[in-house]
């Protein structure tokens, strides 16, 4: 062993106090999902703690649904934050709504970190009892 070995290696990623780039920092995750399909509706319950209605932001677009949210960790103004290893993360998923769903009349509900998205069936592609006439 010399006096020149390296002992830990360092990361370029790593976080640093003085890095500038928030995009570097932020933590990025797929947040967990429950769908239940019926014969009206698809419905998507969606977990993301932490998440405001102001940042939150659900897109639809060429048969594909968004869904992106930032946490917001509230720290009180008299704080001063010497070290964090934990940072308010940012939620990302992206979902294919096949052509059977209206997409044009989502329902979206946000309730104690719990987003809800109801996307009712075309009435189209609702099933429907066919009647059977004697001949």
């Amino acid at each position: 062993m010399s006096d020149n070995t390296q002992i830990t290696q360092h990361d370029p990623n790593a976080m640093t106090r003085a890095e500038p780039d928030e995009a570097r920092r932020r933590v990025t995750l797929m947040p967990a999902v429950d769908i239940v399909e019926d014969a009206h509706s698809v419905t998507v319950w969606a977990d993301l703690p932490g998440v405001q209605k102001d940042r939150l932001d659900i897109r639809v677009h060429d048969g594909s649904l968004t869904i992106d949210a930032e946490s917001v960790v509230p720290v009180t103004p008299d704080l001063r934050l010497s070290h964090a290893e934990i940072r308010a993360p940012y939620f990302s998923r992206r979902f294919t709504v096949s052509e059977d769903f209206d997409t044009s009349r989502i329902d979206a509900v946000l309730k104690d970190g719990v987003l809800k998205l109801t996307i009712p069936r075309r009435d189209e592609a609702k099933p429907r009892r066919i009647e059977v006439r004697l001949g």
